[in-house]
């Protein structure tokens, strides 16, 4: 956790404490570390979405204590859908690797990261393939059927199972309802700042890892300023 280091006239204006039962200038140490919401808005077999992804394989190293990054999955609700209850862009697979991606994120968050780069080294034709994703649980370190993952996408690996179909569902309304429509969509601090959809656009503040880099640590300052 990021302490922030507070001095003792902004601590007294906090109400922290009484000024008493301090000594001289000693600081007041308060746990205060506000993560920046990062999320991109994917289909995961997009190569647009594996462009993103890899720009942000080296963002992460970067700042990624600064951030929390999620992805959103574009697709269309479809109740005639018996499978998924969503229509995506690539097919079937592709929302069986979506699946496969939201279960691992909730049920092995250190290891999702690395998960879905796995899944992309495959080659994007590969992901959702119930194989690949056993193998790359197994690349990733995760116990698929101890862990929840194999619960909650399949234990075979299909992506169909109904905690992560539900899931599909719900991240599909999230990217609805924040207009979310080109995979892929960079949004940094609840604002979208750049799109690649065959070459990257409406990027005002850049696009390159150092880009990122930048609006990240300008965002965490940003949120994580006392005055």
């Amino acid at each position: 956790m990021h302490k922030l280091l507070i001095p003792v006239a902004v601590a007294a204006s906090l109400g922290a404490a009484s000024p008493a039962t301090w000594s001289g200038q000693t600081p007041l140490v308060l746990d205060d570390d506000v993560k920046v919401p990062v999320e991109l808005g994917v289909m995961s077999k997009c190569p647009d979405a594996l462009a993103c992804e890899n720009i942000f394989d080296q963002v992460i190293p970067k700042v990624g204590t600064k951030m929390e990054l999620d992805l959103l999955y574009i697709g269309k609700l479809d109740a005639s859908d018996v499978e998924f209850g969503v229509k995506c862009m690539h097919g079937p697979e592709e929302c069986a690797g979506n699946v496969q991606q939201l279960c691992v994120k909730k049920y092995a968050p250190d290891q999702w990261w690395s998960f879905v780069h796995c899944q992309n080294y495959q080659g994007r034709s590969k992901i959702g393939q119930p194989d690949i994703a056993l193998k790359c649980a197994k690349i990733a370190k995760i116990d698929w059927e101890e862990s929840g993952v194999g619960k909650c996408a399949g234990l075979d690996g299909s992506g169909k199972g109904q905690e992560g179909v539900l899931m599909l569902q719900e991240s599909v309304k999230v990217a609805e309802t924040l207009d979310i429509q080109k995979s892929c969509t960079v949004r940094i601090n609840g604002e979208s700042v750049c799109i690649r959809d065959g070459t990257w656009k409406e990027c005002e503040n850049g696009h390159t890892v150092n880009d990122f880099v930048r609006q990240i640590n300008s965002a965490y300052d940003r949120l994580n300023r006392l005055v």
